[in-house]
């Protein structure tokens, strides 16, 4: 009995060693097919504080690709308020968009649109504040209240 038992271990060493490759290399296989590429986004916030009846300067967004548009309105009382679009900036022809107004009244509504002037997106509660098309390369937020308004405009593409 001692010779089998013998002739076991030395056959079962090297055994351990290819078997302990094996698991080394279907691990490594694994971990390289699991890797992801994350890049960080890009971004920009411009604050804003407006006259009645003022726009900002205007805002060139990214090209030829997606980008969010979130604009706030932190004026105090019923004015404050939220909305955002997702946009496409095609150069020298329009911009094209999709997203939730702020709420006026309960309920937010969609908005969604393409064209080189006019209306994006309310981000006050009152629906006087606005991201507008400015031109086909760029936009603007135009204060339509009859008090100043203040509020920030961030960008993520």
């Amino acid at each position: 009995m001692k010779a089998i038992t013998m002739r076991i271990q030395k056959f079962s060493r090297p055994g351990v060693i290819l078997m302990a490759t094996v698991v080394a290399i279907i691990t490594s296989m694994v971990v390289a097919n699991a890797t992801q590429s994350i890049t960080a986004p890009n971004a920009v916030k411009i604050t804003y504080s407006l006259a009645a009846g003022a726009s900002s300067a205007v805002i060139t967004p990214a090209t030829n690709t997606s980008v969010l548009v979130m604009g706030c309105c932190t004026t105090p009382n019923t004015t404050a308020g939220v909305g955002q679009v997702s946009l496409i900036h095609i150069p020298s022809t329009d911009m094209r968009w999709v997203g939730l107004e702020s709420p006026a009244n309960i309920a937010s509504t969609i908005t969604s649109g393409h064209g080189s002037t006019g209306h994006i997106v309310y981000i006050d509660f009152n629906h006087f504040v606005e991201i507008q098309v400015a031109s086909a390369d760029t936009i603007r937020v135009h204060n339509g209240l009859g008090v100043s308004a203040a509020g920030s405009v961030t960008l993520v593409w």
